[in-house]
């Protein structure tokens, strides 16, 4: 196969891997990658997978990346947050849950974080489409829920308020009753303590 051959068969892929290329063709020889890395073709990312030099890098693409790179996960925690803009900073990398070990990946395009979370705690992510393509984004209920249950440490009204975050925002984006039926199949009573606190602080912000 030729670089234009795969260009052309590829064009639509944010990010593909070698077995995206065998699929295409199972003769492929793997040291033509090497060759077209070196021409300045293509660029890897990780082991395995790989993206085109001439791709244009934004938010939504960082985010399905750290969707494909690492199976199963979904964007959250400070990702997420700003992304929804509740928290006011730009968030430095793209941090995301997976029922896989904590891992880190760092790239010439971004750092991707993982954070491991038990498999019934897999769930309150939503698909967010773009250009034909799309990416799994926690709601921003989720997005809470996870980041206070991996952050064990936050939990008096004045780390809440650290946070700084935008409370007529939050009022707009964050649902009580989805909050809480979601808070509820954590089914952890300190979490749960924490949380009432977290929601009286930001209704009294």
């Amino acid at each position: 196969m030729q670089y234009i051959e795969l260009h052309k068969a590829l064009k639509d892929f944010t990010v593909f891997s070698l077995w995206d290329i065998k699929s295409l063709d199972a003769a492929f020889y793997r040291r033509r990658l090497n060759e077209w890395q070196d021409r300045g073709y293509i660029k890897k990312l990780i082991k395995g997978y790989y993206v085109f030099s001439d791709l244009e890098i934004n938010e939504n693409l960082l985010c399905e990346i750290a969707n494909r790179i690492y199976i199963p996960s979904y964007i959250s925690f400070e990702t997420a947050l700003s992304y929804y803009g509740l928290i006011p900073e730009s968030v430095y990398g793209i941090t995301s849950v997976s029922t896989r070990r904590t891992y880190k990946f760092k790239t010439h395009i971004a750092q991707f974080s993982y954070r491991s979370i038990a498999p019934r705690l897999f769930f309150g992510y939503e698909i967010v489409r773009y250009n034909s393509k799309c990416f799994k984004i926690a709601s921003a209920e989720k997005a809470f829920l996870d980041y206070f249950y991996i952050n064990t440490h936050i939990k008096t009204s004045t780390d809440f308020h650290s946070l700084r975050i935008d409370k007529n925002n939050f009022f707009k984006k964050v649902n009580k009753k989805k909050f809480d039926a979601f808070l509820g199949r954590f089914a952890q009573k300190k979490l749960t303590k924490r949380m009432h606190i977290f929601w009286e602080t930001i209704k009294d912000a």
